[in-house]
């Protein structure tokens, strides 16, 4: 019984957090299709760190983290030199 509510509170913990991830990582992308470079770096910024933070708490791979905000940066950076 303990377990069963352990684990309804570790799976409603992992949505949130995997939706947070997932909305830094789209504001990002977002921003990119509308071509807002201001907009574009500044969500960067945060998904970053939110990234960063995920992947220091281990919900999810560092390799993954760093794929992530590598593929995110070069959309910004192409954005920027347009």
């Amino acid at each position: 019984k303990k377990r069963a509510r352990q684990a309804e509170a570790h799976r409603a913990r992992n949505a949130a957090q995997r939706s947070a991830l997932r909305s830094a990582i789209k504001t990002v992308r977002v921003a990119v299709d509308k071509k807002d470079k201001d907009g574009a770096q500044s969500a960067f910024r945060t998904a970053s760190s939110v990234i960063d933070r995920m992947a220091r708490k281990g919900f999810i791979h560092k390799n993954a983290a760093a794929r992530y905000k590598s593929g995110l940066n070069n959309k910004v950076r192409v954005l920027a030199k347009a």
